[in-house]
């Protein structure tokens, strides 16, 4: 059964916008950790953004803070990344990730994929200069 479903995705020229969108269900967003992650080709897996649904605490990559934002919708049990002012260099694969409380207590900017337990298929993100 499917339980991660990321959309939004698409080709925007540098400087505009972006919502990604990653609905959950019940055993993969309450009181979960909700990741956003992306790998452009021939780069590793990297964490962008997370968020805690049981407290609604958030943690970016250096490369996105004050340009992208993370938030929850319990009644929708979606995730969303608000990504503004996108710039060549964020063009990759968008994935959604949910882990355990345990993948949201890495301090500052460490993102470790292998905590989290289910990845949704992808949604592409293209910026053109």
């Amino acid at each position: 059964q499917v339980q991660l479903v990321e959309s939004g995705g698409g080709s925007v020229q540098a400087g505009g916008f972006l919502r990604l969108s990653c609905a959950a269900s019940r055993d993969t967003y309450n009181s979960r950790c909700l990741g956003w992650f992306r790998q452009a080709p021939g780069k590793e897996r990297e964490g962008v953004a997370r968020i805690y649904t049981g407290s609604s605490s958030t943690d970016y990559a250096d490369s996105v803070k004050g340009r992208f934002t993370i938030s929850q919708d319990n009644a929708k049990k979606t995730v969303y990344l608000q990504m503004n002012s996108l710039k060549p260099e964020d063009t990759a694969m968008y994935y959604c990730a949910s882990g355990p409380v345990t993948a949201c207590l890495w301090g500052g900017r460490v993102f470790r994929p292998p905590d989290y337990t289910y990845w949704g298929q992808g949604t592409q993100v293209t910026v053109s200069s």
